[in-house]
C-alpha cells in the first residue's frame, strides 16, 4: 500500500466531513469543497480522522489511495486555513492593481492585461509590484497563479517578468562578440 495513503488525515473539530458512495464533502469555516471518489478506494471517517484504503490490491488502487489521501488533506487545510500564492513583478513600469475580481496588469505590452478571477479565488495587491492570490482550493489557486505568471514569464538575462516570491531565476550571461 502507498506510504502516503497509510497516514490518516486529522479532521479538526470545526470541520464537517460528509461521505457518500461517490463523493466526499468537506465543510469548514472558509467554505465547502467536494470531490468525487474513485471506485478503487474507500474512505472511512473514524474518531476525527479520515482513513483511505485501497478497495482491491491492484497497483492502480494503491496509487489512487495516496493521491486521494493528499487531496483530502488539502481539502481539510483549505477549508480551515486556505491557500495563497504570492507573485512579484520585476521590471521597470510593471504594475498590478486589483479591482474587485479583476487583476489589472501593466507588463510592458502596448495594452493593459485584465485577468478575471474565477469564483472562490480572491486577489490582493499590497503594493504595485506584489500580487497575493487566495482561495480554499489548492489546485485552483495554483492554476490562477500560473496563468498570471504566464502573461510575462521571467526572462533569464535581466530577470524581468512575473515570478513567484520564492522562485529563483538562473541568470544567463549576455552573448559576447
Amino acid at each position: 500500500m502507498s506510504r502516503v495513503g497509510k497516514n490518516p488525515v486529522t479532521v479538526p473539530a470545526n470541520v464537517e466531513v460528509t461521505l457518500s458512495t461517490s463523493e466526499v464533502s468537506v465543510k469548514g469555516p472558509l467554505g465547502t469543497l467536494r470531490h468525487r471518489l474513485v471506485s478503487d478506494i474507500s474512505v472511512e471517517h473514524e474518531g476525527g480522522k479520515l482513513l483511505v484504503k485501497a478497495a482491491n490490491g491492484s497497483k492502480q488502487a494503491d496509487a489512487m489511495s495516496g493521491t486521494m489521501r493528499a487531496l483530502l488533506a488539502n481539502m481539510v487545510k483549505g477549508v480551515t486555513d486556505g491557500f495563497e500564492k504570492k507573485l512579484t513583478l520585476v521590471g521597470v513600469g510593471y504594475r498590478a492593481q486589483a479591482a474587485g475580481d479583476v487583476l489589472n496588469l501593466t507588463l510592458g505590452f502596448s495594452h493593459p492585461v485584465a485577468h478575471k478571477m474565477p469564483g472562490g479565488v480572491k486577489v490582493e495587491t499590497p503594493t504595485q509590484t506584489e500580487v497575493v492570490i487566495k482561495g480554499i482550493d489548492k489546485q485552483q489557486v495554483g492554476q490562477v497563479a500560473a496563468e498570471v505568471r504566464a502573461y510575462r514569464k521571467p526572462e533569464p538575462y535581466k530577470g524581468k517578468g512575473v515570478r513567484y516570491v520564492d522562485e529563483v531565476i538562473v541568470m544567463k550571461e549576455t552573448k559576447k562578440k
